[in-house]
């Protein structure tokens, strides 16, 4: 039997069970995702996950009050489904208590197919959740050449390394990452960097063309061996 994981890190936490796990990444379509190197991005933000507390929607909220001063023009799309469990509807009362109306969107859920959009509209993706493996908002971010600033939970270091193709941060932090998206907006050449990184390895390592031929070979090893 052949067993396959979609990240290193389910291989690594699965390895006391069988350490012949195949790694096969969660690939995507990257001719779907227009990339726009941002070599020196606005304070546009991009928050793309449901709305549940393993996500940690309300730290958005908070890095948004807490840049607000230094750049006025800050704003904040936040975009994705109501899972129910009331994170959705205290993000957005945390956003009004701040008076930050006119600086947080809540588009809602949208299909798929739109995703590739949302992505143009952003300059700076921000991931908070508390809980991960390897999020697929993060690898269309990367495609799309989204500098991104993520907590460092889960299988994310796996997927990121920090400074070379995203900032990452402590979990529940708002002046970690708050300080990371100053980063982004001040520190010459390092938007760039990253956003330029981050497309290269989603080119080598999660494009379908790369994916693919992957799971053909497995599926003759399997074929063969049966």
């Amino acid at each position: 039997m052949v067993v396959t994981a979609p990240s290193k890190y389910l291989a690594e936490q699965l390895k006391w069970l069988r350490g012949d796990i195949r790694l096969l990444p969660n690939p995507i379509a990257l001719n779907n995702y227009s990339f726009r190197l941002r070599s020196e991005p606005n304070p546009k933000l991009l928050w793309l996950r449901a709305f549940h507390e393993i996500y940690n929607p309300r730290q958005a909220i908070r890095v948004v009050d807490s840049l607000k001063s230094e750049f006025p023009e800050i704003f904040l799309m936040m975009v994705g489904p109501d899972k129910g469990d009331g994170s959705l509807q205290k993000t957005q009362k945390l956003a009004n208590d701040l008076e930050l109306q006119q600086s947080v969107h809540f588009p809602g859920g949208v299909p798929k197919s739109s995703v590739p959009e949302w992505m143009s509209k952003g300059d700076i993706f921000i991931n908070t959740t508390n809980y991960d493996n390897t999020p697929v908002s993060v690898i269309e971010a990367m495609a799309s050449g989204l500098p991104i600033i993520s907590t460092n939970v889960g299988g994310i270091p796996y997927s990121l390394e920090h400074e070379k193709d995203a900032l990452l941060v402590p979990p529940n932090n708002t002046g970690a990452m708050s300080s990371a998206v100053k980063r982004l907006l001040k520190e010459p050449g390092l938007s760039g960097f990253l956003s330029r990184n981050a497309r290269l390895k989603i080119v080598e390592k999660y494009d379908w063309r790369v994916v693919l031929p992957q799971w053909k070979r497995l599926y003759w090893e399997v074929f063969l061996h049966a």
